[in-house]
């Protein structure tokens, strides 16, 4: 396995290169002009003057993501299938999304030389390779390379028998971001608690049933109910604080109560798109 992470995707992507990459599959002057002076548009800056990017595209903007997939695609993955496959002794997949990339190889000899080339193509394309966050792993259903797991997109991948004692690669969120998650859900419970009850639970509900659509896939079942009774453990401790009071209820009073709101409880996903919530 090869994790790639390209430094400042966004910021040094050239605008020559975009355009003429769009060009390829796009026979409209005036739309390409138009995406040239989008591109070329000026940002207002804090301190007032206008800065004129030369390269990157604007951040925020709504087809910032998609002009990011095209220039990868020409930038990466048309060079990944027809140059880098063919050289490979053995099987060689490429998972990517914008500036974070997953490379597979059956061989290690073809990894480590896909790893000694992907700089030199990337420098062609104004872009470099974020080595703090780029590795190779050997990841293998053989011990002891068993144990190992890599994270990508939030999810870590790992391997672990079955029902029927075959070896199988899960996943499950990552480390990191659900830690992250856990403490964005204490701030907010501790900063909103002088909401009134129905307005609360509105908000805490929509801010579980976002968590449980980023991280709602097979896998995720017991993160997501550790978060669900992290937010349910922060609501109890900050709603019993409210007006100065260090305890107003016991769990045995505040469950009733957390059950007539209807809370968000996490499920799968085909159980998700039947669910109606409050």
């Amino acid at each position: 396995m090869v994790e790639v992470d390209v430094q400042g995707f966004l910021d040094h992507v050239a605008h020559p290169w975009r355009v003429d990459m769009l060009r390829v599959r796009i026979d409209d002057r005036a739309f390409l002009r138009l995406i040239r002076k989008w591109l070329k548009a000026g940002v207002l800056e804090p301190d007032g003057p206008v800065v004129h990017p030369e390269t990157g595209t604007p951040q925020g903007g709504t087809q910032s993501p998609v002009l990011a997939h095209a220039y990868g695609h020409y930038a990466v993955d048309r060079w990944f299938a027809k140059v880098v496959k063919a050289h490979c002794r053995g099987e060689a997949l490429l998972c990517r999304y914008a500036d974070d990339w997953g490379c597979a190889f059956r061989y290690q000899d073809d990894a480590e030389r896909f790893s000694r080339v992907l700089p030199k193509r990337l420098e062609t394309c104004n872009l470099q390779v974020a080595p703090e966050n780029t590795r190779l792993l050997r990841f293998s259903r053989f011990p002891p390379s068993m144990k190992r797991r890599f994270t990508f997109l939030g999810c870590e991948f790992y391997w672990m028998p079955d029902r029927q004692g075959g070896p199988r690669v899960k996943r499950r969120t990552a480390r990191k971001k659900l830690q992250a998650a856990c403490q964005r859900m204490k701030e907010w419970s501790k900063q909103h608690r002088h909401l009134a009850g129905r307005e609360f639970f509105r908000r805490l509900n929509a801010r579980l049933r976002g968590h449980d659509h980023d991280y709602g896939g097979r896998g995720h079942t017991r993160s997501l109910y550790r978060f669900f009774n992290w937010a349910m453990d922060c609501t109890f401790t900050w709603l019993n604080r409210r007006g100065g009071k260090l305890k107003s209820c016991t769990w045995e009073q505040c469950t009733p109560a957390l059950d007539r709101v209807k809370r968000a409880r996490p499920g799968l996903p085909e159980v998700r798109r039947r669910r109606v919530y409050a």
